[in-house]
């Protein structure tokens, strides 16, 4: 990633503007152990408190990372009740990556954060439509599929 993703200006440009960056080699104690990492590369995306809300293991492209970074604000967002925050993060990664490997989580999670910011059920279903016309593969279809019977 330091030859390919790291020194893409898009990447450079989203991680000053929205994160707050901290390097620590795989054998650095007790960070490394203490955040469980065991393979490099590996993003640990962390609230204020320092609690986990997201992890990659493994080389992300620019095109991948950029998603996969806004899919862990969002579950930031997400756990600590901001559902519109989220949402606004998720419908921003569903514009620019629609077709990322964030894609299909981030519209599960959109129709349950809708969901929890609104208690209407259709929110669900329509995360599952979504799901099922544009990921029919993906997990995330298959975790929704009950949500197909409201």
């Amino acid at each position: 990633m330091d030859a390919v993703t790291y020194p893409d200006q898009q990447v450079i440009d989203f991680i000053k503007d929205n994160l707050v960056p901290l390097r620590v080699p795989s054998d650095f104690e007790p960070l490394s152990t203490d955040f469980r990492i065991t393979w490099t590369p590996t993003l640990v995306m962390l609230d204020f408190y320092g609690r986990e809300h997201h992890r990659t293991v493994g080389f992300l492209s620019p095109g991948e990372l950029l998603p996969s970074l806004m899919l862990g604000m969002a579950k930031i967002d997400f756990d600590s009740n901001e559902f519109n925050d989220a949402i606004l993060h998720l419908n921003t990664l569903l514009e620019h990556y629609p077709h990322s490997a964030a894609a299909p989580e981030a519209v599960y999670l959109r129709g349950v954060s809708r969901y929890k910011g609104s208690h209407n059920a259709s929110a669900l279903k329509e995360a599952f439509e979504k799901l099922k016309s544009e990921h029919p593969a993906s997990e995330w279809t298959k975790r929704a599929e009950p949500y197909s019977l409201l």
